[in-house]
């Protein structure tokens, strides 16, 4: 197929599975604290729930997309591993350029629908910020590391075909519980700048500490697609090709 027509499914497909991510994930998420009391840290039962929530949703669009797609490659619905893809070689530079407006796009109609279809007053509860005792440099450090773990697994899965490509729902769904699971009490683990910005965008309300929500995410993405490299060199002796490129051969050919 044509690089248009691919970049034109491929974008309709990530506006698509981050809509839906983020809809049905934002939804969980104001039902299981509903109760809560926003000025108090969530109960383990809270952040489980929460967790899995937007682990399972983002899983579960993943492998939606995957099936539906069939070897077209998208940006994950988030832009930290958008370019951590693109930093490792997986993803071109052209198609990260033209998912990341969709991802913001999608995300914030997302939350848009959510504020109109639920009584008013319930964003706030999905807003990320740091809790009382966390500094900005703890949380900032926090979102790059428990990023990097999400884009690490995205590097390891994502160019790969046949069998193994439907493991890659499971496998970064799994790192995103996981990383929730560790930082939603301190930062409120967000892990994706799209998740953190479509809510402040559809009540216009950004707290001082939103910058580390891009800044941590990028960070994360940064040191993953180093660290990848940097363990391809230790392991075969060179660093990974270019494989976005139309010459990919068959193993890599995912994004055409």
């Amino acid at each position: 197929s044509s690089p248009i027509r691919s970049h034109l499914i491929a974008c309709m497909g990530e506006f698509g599975g981050t809509f839906m991510f983020l809809f049905f994930a934002f939804m969980l998420h104001i039902t299981a604290t509903a109760q809560s009391d926003p000025t108090k840290p969530p109960d383990t039962i809270t952040v489980l729930t929460i967790a899995f929530a937007y682990a399972f949703f983002y899983g579960l669009w993943l492998l939606i997309n995957a099936l539906i797609l069939q070897g077209i490659n998208g940006g994950m619905f988030n832009p930290a591993v958008t370019l951590g893809l693109t930093f490792s070689g997986v993803l071109s530079s052209t198609r990260a350029a033209l998912l990341i407006p969709i991802q913001l796009l999608a995300g914030v109609t997302a939350a848009a629908v959510v504020r109109i279809v639920l009584p008013i007053g319930n964003m706030g509860r999905v807003y990320t910020s740091l809790t009382a005792g966390t500094s900005v440099a703890q949380g900032l450090f926090l979102e790059m590391f428990l990023t990097s773990l999400l884009v690490i697994v995205a590097i390891i899965f994502v160019p790969r075909t046949g069998a193994l490509s439907f493991m890659a729902p499971l496998g970064i769904g799994l790192a995103l519980f996981v990383g929730i699971f560790a930082g939603l009490g301190y930062t409120g683990a967000s892990l994706n700048p799209v998740r953190s910005f479509a809510p402040c965008a559809v009540t216009s309300d950004f707290p001082r500490s939103h910058w580390i929500y891009w800044a941590g995410p990028f960070l994360g993405a940064l040191l993953a697609s180093v660290y990848s490299q940097f363990a391809r060199i230790i392991r075969t002796g060179k660093v990974r090709p270019n494989i976005s490129q139309d010459n990919l051969g068959e193993r890599y050919a995912h994004e055409e």
